[in-house]
């Protein structure tokens, strides 16, 4: 049987994709419509605490299970997380257009090169899924994932809980959720102060999103991404 540690490791292509896309230049062609999709900015977001070393990457939406956290712990400190852009054209009625959107996010964890990059493992996942070549990672509907301390993820995700429970018993009215907007909305940051721990949500893809670590060539841990946009490349 093939080993599970050999299966969690990616090939070349894949490889090559997660670091292009925090690379500024030509990242490939859309996979439906063959058109030129390019980087074009790479910027930190924010940065947020760990005190825990506990990682949880999920939807901070409510549903039916506990939340993912990462088998993968790491040391307890402030990360920043890192976000790409990219933009293709595209045509609407007669017209171009030059869409841009987030196609990737990472937690820094060591701003070391990567030598290895492997499908994330969570607590609770099984490793007879990456001998199967089945991806791994998050579910969500709601195409919003997040980075947060494992150990205050029940108060850092309150805001999302509290603003479901108010659509629901009045739905067609706005509220205003209890998070911090940063660039404009695109991300959302709430901190837990008596946890000393924060929360950064990032979009993400409905269905599984995949979860990536990029070890060093010591094995240690330098980034774990977040890379929904790839799956639209040809």
């Amino acid at each position: 049987m093939q080993d599970a540690s050999k299966a969690a490791h990616v090939g070349p292509e894949q490889s090559a994709l997660l670091e292009a896309v925090f690379t500024m230049g030509r990242l490939g062609l859309h996979s439906y419509e063959l058109r030129p999709v390019d980087v074009v900015e790479v910027s930190v977001v924010a940065a947020i605490r760990l005190p825990s070393g506990r990682l949880m990457v999920d939807t901070p939406w409510p549903q039916d299970r506990p939340g993912r956290e990462l088998a993968e712990q790491l040391p307890p400190g402030t990360y920043e997380v890192e976000a790409s852009w990219v933009e293709a054209p595209y045509e609407f009625m007669g017209e171009s257009f030059d869409g841009r959107e987030c196609a990737a996010v990472r937690l820094l964890v060591r701003r070391e090169p990567v030598s290895t990059w492997e499908m994330a493992l969570g607590v609770d996942d099984d490793s007879e899924q990456l001998i199967s070549g089945e991806e791994i990672g998050f579910r969500t509907d709601t195409a919003m994932g997040a980075f947060a301390d494992a150990r205050s993820w029940q108060a850092l995700t309150e805001p999302f809980r509290r603003f479901w429970e108010r659509s629901e018993q009045l739905p067609g009215v706005a509220f205003d959720r209890e998070t911090e907007k940063v660039r404009s909305g695109e991300f959302e940051k709430v901190t837990h102060q008596a946890g000393q721990a924060d929360l950064l949500t990032f979009p993400a893809e409905e269905g599984v999103t995949a979860v990536w670590i990029g070890r060093t060539a010591a094995g240690r841990v330098a980034t774990v991404t977040v890379a929904p946009y790839l799956s639209w490349l040809a």
